[in-house]
């Protein structure tokens, strides 16, 4: 793809998601607040289209989510707390920022001991801590995340050298490991509806509790 294509579409589409903000009723009425919802509804579809492997889906739905990104930075624009091109510009730092094995700084080099994913994820979390800052542990806690999501987080948190959830090409056996733990949450709500309990507030309370244990 030429670098003079990308940058059409893009513009394209900023001209559109500006005219609807300004000519469509609806459109001039959502904020942030109204707006997410709808931003989290698109990603878990793009989560199911990339699940089934469907690449027509899956351009649909990153449409859709994009949409979704180009909208929001318009409110943001709108507010003077950044636009596109500032989110993106912070983006790219970032990533080059927690990939020092790929870029490496004039002043340090290239980052060494990094061979596997594992090795990644653990350097993430270095860079986190003694580069940008994230001292404590309440950082990452997001109360707005789905409890399976959160509960896996903690417990990569308490365990990071355990295989990450959803490994990738790495998992040869991922399909018949998610059959089998379906399965497996599948009866854990079934109990949970037998004895009366909401399993998404029972295991959000869960994860909390280990949650703590690593702020001692």
């Amino acid at each position: 793809m030429e670098a003079g294509e990308l940058a059409g579409a893009l513009e394209r589409l900023d001209r559109v998601t500006r005219e609807l903000r300004e000519k469509c009723p609806w459109d001039r009425e959502q904020d942030a607040r109204s707006i997410v919802p709808h931003t989290v509804e698109e990603a878990y579809e793009l989560a199911e289209a990339a699940r089934e492997e469907d690449p027509a889906a899956m351009r649909d739905e990153l449409g859709d989510v994009l949409f979704q990104v180009v909208f929001l930075s318009l409110l943001l624009e709108e507010q003077g707390e950044g636009d596109l091109a500032r989110i993106a510009g912070q983006l790219t730092d970032k990533l080059i920022r927690r990939h020092p094995h790929v870029y490496p700084s004039e002043e340090e080099g290239a980052a060494e001991g990094i061979e596997t994913a594992d090795d990644v994820r653990r350097q993430w979390d270095e860079i986190k801590r003694d580069v940008e800052g994230r001292k404590s542990e309440k950082d990452w806690r997001k109360p707005a995340l789905p409890a399976l999501i959160y509960a896996n987080k903690v417990q990569w948190k308490l365990d990071p050298e355990e295989r990450p959830a959803n490994a990738g090409a790495a998992n040869p056996d991922r399909d018949a490991a998610e059959a089998e733990v379906g399965r497996m949450l599948w009866e854990a709500v079934a109990e949970a509806r037998r004895r009366g309990v909401d399993p998404e507030l029972a295991l959000r309370a869960e994860a909390e509790r280990h949650a703590e244990t690593l702020q001692k």
